[in-house]
């Protein structure tokens, strides 16, 4: 799973939306999450930092749902730039989404020491919210799943100068 995500959607969110501690590459202390297309499908890989432990060899929840949220929005910002006639590094303002509903389930405990790579499924279920069904897998052993439900960012989360 050594796979890397090239061209990531996060890599074109404007500078003022770019500070999410999951995926904004502006975060120092973030985790820099990059989610782009695999064919039809969106792919995150990240492999956790020892701090990222529950236990023992095992990924702490938390960390993971994080990867979903992120993966979620990411792919749905990614399906609305596709829809849109765009794909990355086509142009720089690429649409921001956030979270208005999270579910997680926790299928088997995760490995430590091994690449995630969460893959998502995009339905539009209006012009401005999509479901993001993703599933999260350590090496071949599927871990996680999640939904995640975005809407397109409020214009209220705009800078007022």
């Amino acid at each position: 799973m050594e796979e890397v995500v090239v061209k990531a959607i996060q890599d074109e969110y404007p500078d003022d939306y770019a500070w999410c501690y999951g995926c904004g590459r502006l975060n120092q202390e973030g985790h820099h999450f990059r989610t782009g297309w695999q064919g039809e499908q969106t792919v995150t890989i990240f492999t956790p930092k020892p701090e990222h432990t529950a236990l023992p060899g095992f990924v702490y929840g938390g960390l993971i749902a994080s990867l979903i949220d992120c993966h979620g929005t990411g792919s749905a910002a990614l399906a609305l730039h596709r829809k849109n006639g765009y794909e990355p590094g086509d142009r720089e303002d690429a649409p921001r989404f956030v979270t208005a509903n999270l579910n997680v389930s926790f299928l088997k405990p995760t490995p430590h020491g091994v690449p995630l790579k969460a893959i998502g499924t995009v339905t539009e279920i209006h012009p401005k919210k999509f479901k993001v069904d993703t599933e999260v897998f350590a090496n071949d052993t599927l871990c996680a799943r999640g939904e995640v439900i975005a809407v397109v960012m409020p214009s209220t989360f705009a800078k007022t100068e």
